[in-house]
């Protein structure tokens, strides 16, 4: 089933979804930034049918996502690395982890925590907060006209 493009929309969040908004792409790039690099071990790690992981490594890779590079052993295989805009996928997925860690209903099954690598605590959840320091929730919140926008004509 053909999934719907959301590229033309005019709302950042929809355009998002449209390069990371299925649940392989994300768990991708998951492992991407646990250190996966190569087909096999995206392929071990997520148990995903080979066909399927080499349609969404492509896409991730078109998106500009994942680049691909020689290996680093000198071998003549290839790797996927994240690109600066994969990276900038980080926030976004410690939001998830956070959100899961707040309202799953099994908490005690998950089995890992983000810490930081230096002190070894864990991350403090993230937070949204204005220009001057105010820290924001939806209601603090709206949406208006960017002043970048070009309209569309109506015909």
């Amino acid at each position: 089933m053909r999934r719907t493009s959301f590229e033309k929309a005019e709302c950042p969040i929809a355009r998002s979804l449209d390069a990371i908004g299925d649940w392989w792409s994300l768990l991708i790039i998951r492992d991407a930034f646990l250190g996966a690099r190569r087909f096999g071990e995206f392929q071990k790690s997520l148990g995903l049918a080979k066909n399927i992981l080499t349609v969404r490594l492509r896409a991730l890779v078109e998106d500009g996502i994942l680049k691909t590079a020689p290996a680093s052993d000198g071998s003549a295989y290839q790797e996927y690395v994240l690109t600066p805009k994969g990276r900038g996928i980080f926030p976004i997925m410690v939001a998830l982890r956070q959100w899961s860690e707040e309202f799953d209903d099994r908490p005690k099954e998950i089995a890992t925590i983000l810490v930081d690598r230096e002190k070894g605590r864990p991350v403090r959840k993230l937070e949204l907060r204005s220009q001057d320091g105010r820290l924001l929730d939806s209601a603090d919140t709206m949406l208006k006209p960017s002043p970048d926008h070009k309209r569309r004509r109506r015909a």
